[in-house]
């Protein structure tokens, strides 16, 4: 198979000396987390990801249910490309049956992700959602066994994820300057919540490279609204339906323009986006070339601001979600 296009901006991962694609492919959705996919969709999706320049692919053993680490395997596979043209992360500690942060647990659990994976190695391992264990743990047990992993060569670096953004702080004060490498957030950075930015020179200051994801806060700004289960308060709900109308009413789309917002800030090396079909691909790499070109629709953009400002950063507590 040919090279992939060379359409996506690569940016540098924090320390890691990485480059990961600004438009990161969230693979929850692989794992039929909202509606079936077959397939043969996860593999063409993957496969058109790729061909437009996307090299960077999240999971978690949890997405599914184990489902979306063995659909991507399968799509990665299918590639039929040198294993170094493409970055992939998976996660540990969160599963369907609950979180166990444990030694034991994740030490096990990365042999469990590369065998659905196919392969030999990831380039980050995550510690999924540590908010709900004990950070302590986190810090003087989990991370310390995710670092024998990383000496015996199954993960190249260690992350950690999680919604409140004072658990980043608390684990990078208390672990040897390095030993994390990446930390993935969701939710803070985007048109309705930018607090993600008060943590930027922080992490900058301790070399932690910086993943955002789900710039559309889980459904909020989509036509579609959120799930049921979404967590936020009414008052940002509704906030977010009037933001998601008024594009609307000027035959603009919403979706797009929150990425693009995501994408703009440069300090942020990848932007997770779930993806299931070829089309929601080509969009989002269509919203990333024409930011590049023509720039964001700042008319737009500071009408939708002002509807959002009496919400603006209007977070919910970290209680039961399902990124």
């Amino acid at each position: 198979m040919a090279m992939p296009q060379a359409t996506m901006e690569l940016r540098p991962l924090g320390n890691t000396g990485l480059k990961v694609s600004a438009v990161g492919f969230g693979a929850s959705p692989l794992g039929s987390v909202f509606g079936p996919v077959a397939e043969a969709d996860a593999v063409a999706t993957v496969r058109e990801a790729f061909r437009l320049g996307i090299n960077f692919f999240d999971t978690s053993p949890y997405y599914g249910g184990t489902l979306s680490e063995k659909m991507l395997g399968k799509a990665l596979k299918a590639l039929q490309v040198p294993r170094s043209d493409y970055i992939v992360a998976t996660k540990c500690g969160r599963y369907k049956e609950g979180f166990d942060f444990s030694a034991e647990r994740v030490t096990k659990s990365i042999d469990e992700s590369l065998e659905r994976l196919q392969l030999d190695y990831v380039d980050i391992l995550h510690c999924h959602d540590i908010e709900f264990g004990s950070l302590d743990q986190i810090v003087s047990e989990t991370i310390p066994a995710l670092q024998k992993l990383k000496q015996e060569g199954k993960t190249r670096f260690i992350g950690i994820t999680g919604l409140p953004l004072d658990i980043f702080t608390y684990v990078l004060d208390r672990v040897p300057p390095g030993t994390v490498d990446v930390i993935l957030s969701y939710c803070h950075y985007g048109v309705n919540d930018s607090t993600v930015l008060d943590l930027l020179p922080y992490l900058k200051s301790k070399g932690v490279g910086v993943i955002s994801a789900s710039p559309l806060s889980m459904g909020l700004l989509t036509e579609q609204g959120p799930p049921e289960w979404h967590p936020a308060s009414p008052e940002l709900k509704s906030a977010c339906k009037a933001a998601v109308a008024h594009c609307k009413s000027k035959d603009k789309k919403i979706t797009k323009l929150a990425l693009q917002y995501s994408l703009a800030n440069k300090e942020i090396s990848s932007v997770l986006v779930g993806m299931s079909s070829v089309s929601q691909v080509e969009e989002n790499v269509a919203a990333v070339t024409e930011l590049d070109g023509l720039g964001i629709d700042q008319e737009t953009l500071s009408e939708v601001e002002a509807i959002l400002e009496p919400v603006k950063n209007l977070t919910w507590p970290s209680g039961i979600q399902q990124n």
